[in-house]
Formats: structure tokens, sequence, C-alpha cells
């Protein structure tokens, strides 16, 4: 019998794409909050990082890092407004095979599914509401409850033990994602990896990091899921 799995999915450039809408309201909330002209905004590597992470990166060397605090939980509230007007549901894209590999993970006996992303969770949730995942994902580890990346594995393992009443630790524990934050943050935990080059980062470079599997995509179903759970 196969032992129980915690697979906890990334979402933006592993389950789907949203377009540039999360990078315009960024760059709209810090324009209207701090007043900063975002001359390197549309180039700025947004990728495997927490929304607050991002938020510090681009304005504390201008605004000075008391401003930046003073004004952070603003500039996300902003942020998130500027979200819910910008996303269209024609907006968001799901990557190849993502939903009908969430669909069949979720229906696996012994599988429990959640999330680990950098999203605040409120962005996550619209992120993943065109596409109908939301229910797939009852619990998850979000930007919304640290800043640094490298604190949510813990943070969604805990909150699966509530949820699901046991407990998951080492290679039960399945990270998927698309950047290298995604096959490193799990590490101090011992957890299995799975990288999927069908975002911004290229396949050479997520193999650099040495994931224990690394996709094309999740073209294939049956192969990722294989992949997946081991």
């Amino acid at each position: 019998m196969m032992a129980e799995k915690l697979v906890l999915f990334d979402i933006d450039g592993t389950l789907l794409s949203a377009g540039r809408a999360a990078r315009e309201s960024v760059l709209a909330a810090l324009s209207e909050v701090y007043g900063w002209k975002h001359a390197n905004g549309n180039s700025h590597d947004f990728s495997g990082k927490t929304d607050p992470q991002i938020v510090r990166e681009l304005v504390e060397k201008d605004v000075g890092r008391g401003r930046c605090e003073e004004l952070l939980e603003l500039a996300l509230e902003r942020y998130l407004e500027e979200f819910s007007r910008r996303l269209t549901p024609e907006a968001v894209v799901a990557k190849p095979g993502a939903v009908e590999l969430v669909g069949a993970l979720a229906e696996t006996p012994g599988v429990s599914l959640g999330l680990l992303t950098g999203n605040l969770e409120r962005g996550a949730r619209m992120k993943l509401q065109p596409l109908s995942l939301n229910p797939r994902f009852p619990f998850g580890a979000f930007g919304s409850d640290s800043e640094d990346r490298y604190l949510l594995p813990a943070i969604a393992v805990e909150r699966a033990r509530a949820h699901c009443g046991r407990e998951f630790a080492g290679k039960d524990v399945v990270v998927v994602g698309d950047s290298i934050h995604d096959v490193l943050c799990g590490r101090s935990l011992g957890v299995r990896s799975v990288a999927v080059a069908t975002g911004p980062t290229t396949a050479d470079r997520l193999a650099e990091q040495g994931p224990d599997v690394l996709l094309a995509s999740f073209a294939e179903v049956g192969a990722a899921m294989e992949a997946i759970l081991g």
C-alpha cells in the first residue's frame, strides 16, 4: 500500500499563468502608495518570491527601509484591489495538463493537496478561481504568512496536519514548482521536490538545483502523477 502523500503546489508558472495582471497591479500600487517610478519594474524577477519580498526588493532602496515598512501593508492591500480589478477570467491560462493532474491527484486515495506559494492568499485564490481549482486546495502556506519563502513549507505541513489529522514528513511531502526557490525551500525538511519547466526558469537552471524529478510539463498526466507520487 502506498504511503499517504502531501503534495504542495506552487501556482504561477506551475499551475497557470495570469499574464501581466499581477505585475501591473503591483507596479500601479507602488506608484500610488510610494510615488515610486518603476524604472526596473517590468524586468524585475518575481519568480518564486513572496509578494512582500517583491515589494521590498523594488522600493526599499529608493524610498528607504523605514518608509517601505511603514506603508507595506497599505501597498499590499492596494495591490490586491488593483489585481481584483485587472484580473479577468480570460487572463488565467492553465499550464498544459495542470487542471487534469490536480483533479486526478485529488481523487487518488491517500493523497492530500495543498498550496505553497509566495502569493498573498487572497491573490492566490483569485488566480485559481477561473479554473475552479480552489476546492482542490483546502489549505496551504502563502506570502501573507511569511515574507520568507523558506519558512512556508513548515507552515504548510503544519496546516496539513491540522486539516488531515495526521503527520506528514520526509519524502511523503512533495513540493511541486517551476522555480529554483520551489526546489530549495523544502530542502531543510528533506521533502521530495518535483520541478517543472513551464515557467520563466529554464530546465537547465532547475536541474542545477538537484530536484528529485524534473518535468518538461504536466501534459502527460499519468507520467506526471507517477513522478510526483514516486
